[in-house]
């Protein structure tokens, strides 16, 4: 791989840890913000709050898609990821001045929901745009590990985090965490927004989209999508069990490790923050492996894991007793949901034309994320306040099940070239003669 295909996917990653790191700061920190923006009462009653406004995030995130998505498509990836960088920075200032409920009473809440619409809007169009740009830019033959850093940029956005909580938690005491201390995360995402917004006002655009001669007219339009409806529908299919188990294990498992099993916060932080630096490590390797073998094999290989061990490994994980107990299932989870996160942005924008292949990647995927990903923590507290805790882990299961049948009967995409997509059939792409 060339040094200029280098240049971009370290430009491109750069800018989707940083939005990847606002995003994730929200669930990281809950915990200690949970009770600054809502009536004191039930612990789990405020995490659950917390969590709907996450949940809400998602919502945004389709019409981040449509209107990211669209500008990705006719203006270009470089314009795309721009503005959504400039979004996510106004959110992150927005939630680090937000009022407390003691001072503003449900103002504080809904300047949260401002803040955390506006992250969604930005996520939405970010994911596509940053899958479509490392895809395109990347050398035809290792698309799989070019795309992989995606996965590596988010998941290295929330080791930051969760690596500044853990100072935080070790700095300050409980009561600053809780008063005033959460506020630092949101300040420094929106100071690493302003750094990479100056990174890619000056990334090069990638030769795919500069190539393409397909008519401007028709370039990210919703009429344009719905030709290649088939290839959307298989976007949010593929999309339901992966990103179900992506949150479950990544977002709450923090919480699910204090909430339920009983460790400290402290040990909580600390397992997730390992189990996330070996998860992101993994991301390359995956992405390198299916560039020689597919990306069929591997998304068969997370979503029969997933399905299978995802019931066992959650209720072990309830009644983990300590550090390294936790860290070992964590990390099983984690290997098996490797096989979806390491190559999913890549298989997305394979299946669509240039002309509308970031909108095509960007509103399906969002769609699914808001139905699936982002409700996911929330579904988990409900199961939890009704007493039956394990029937989230009966729920991801049964999601990843859904999605196996998706990839057993889709076709392999990996040795497609991306400027001559132009025809498709259900659950396949083929190209033009």
């Amino acid at each position: 791989m060339g040094r200029q295909h280098w240049k971009r996917i370290w430009v491109g990653s750069a800018g989707n840890m940083v939005e990847w790191f606002d995003w994730f700061v929200y669930a990281s920190f809950a915990t200690y913000f949970a009770g600054a923006f809502f009536p004191s009462g039930n612990p789990t009653a405020q995490l659950m709050n917390t969590a709907g406004i996450f949940a809400v995030g998602f919502f945004m995130r389709p019409v981040g898609g449509w209107l990211l998505g669209r500008v990705g498509d006719r203006r270009g990836r470089k314009a795309a990821l721009t503005l959504t960088v400039t979004l996510m920075s106004a959110s992150a200032i927005l939630i680090a001045a937000a009022p407390t409920y003691a001072v503003a009473g449900y103002g504080g809440a809904f300047v949260l929901l401002v803040a955390r619409l506006l992250q969604g809007l930005s996520v939405g169009g970010e994911y596509a745009a940053s899958a479509t740009y490392l895809t395109e830019a990347s050398d035809p033959r290792r698309r799989g590990f070019a795309s992989s850093f995606q996965y590596v940029s988010m998941t290295a956005g929330q080791i930051v985090g969760l690596g500044l909580l853990i100072i935080l938690q070790r700095t300050m005491s409980d009561d600053a965490l809780h008063s005033y201390g959460w506020r630092i995360p949101f300040v420094v995402g929106a100071l690493g927004a302003a750094v990479v917004f100056y990174l890619r006002r000056s990334m090069l655009e990638t030769e795919v989209y500069e190539e393409d001669t397909s008519g401007t007219e028709e370039r990210g339009t919703l009429r344009a999508l719905w030709r290649h409806r088939r290839e959307a529908f298989l976007v949010i299919a593929l999309t339901m069990g992966g990103t179900v188990a992506y949150y479950t294990y990544t977002t709450y498992l923090t919480k699910y490790l204090s909430n339920s099993a009983g460790l400290s916060k402290e040990t909580a932080t600390l397992v997730s923050f390992t189990a996330l630096i070996v998860f992101a490590c993994l991301q390359p390797l995956a992405g390198a492996l299916s560039d020689r073998v597919g990306r069929r094999p591997l998304l068969i290989t997370f979503a029969v894991g997933s399905t299978f061990l995802t019931v066992p490994v959650m209720t072990l994980l309830r009644h983990a007793d300590g550090y390294w107990p936790a860290l070992g299932l964590a990390l099983l989870a984690l290997v098996v949901v490797t096989g979806y996160t390491s190559i999913n942005a890549c298989v997305k924008a394979e299946l669509f034309p240039t002309g509308v292949r970031a909108l095509g990647v960007a509103l399906p995927y969002a769609l699914a994320n808001a139905l699936f990903g982002g409700t996911a923590e929330y579904v988990a507290l409900w199961f939890k306040k009704a007493g039956v805790e394990s029937g989230f882990y009966w729920y991801v299961a049964g999601c990843a099940a859904v999605s196996l049948v998706v990839y057993v009967t889709m076709r392999e995409t990996k040795d497609l070239d991306l400027a001559r997509v132009t025809a498709r059939e259900a659950g396949g792409v083929t190209t033009a003669s």
